[in-house]
């Protein structure tokens, strides 16, 4: 396995439809600006509430991992 160095970045996914959901949310968005990705991990995990006290949205925070070029 060759060395790697990795850079963290911390993003908020949300989503009305899930924790899957908002976690890929999150990271397909990153994925449009930052290449390399490679790995996220679960930090935190809230919500959102509307009308009568229901859940609205799911929010996932997630630190994603990805490979600095060298």
């Amino acid at each position: 396995m060759a060395n790697h160095v990795y850079a963290i970045s911390e993003l908020v996914g949300s989503s009305p439809d899930g924790l899957e959901e908002a976690i890929e949310n999150a990271v397909s968005s990153a994925s449009e600006s930052v290449r390399n990705l490679d790995w996220f991990e679960v930090t935190e995990i809230r919500g959102h509430l509307g009308d009568g006290g229901r859940v609205a949205d799911w929010q996932v925070g997630i630190k994603l991992g990805f490979r600095v070029e060298k």
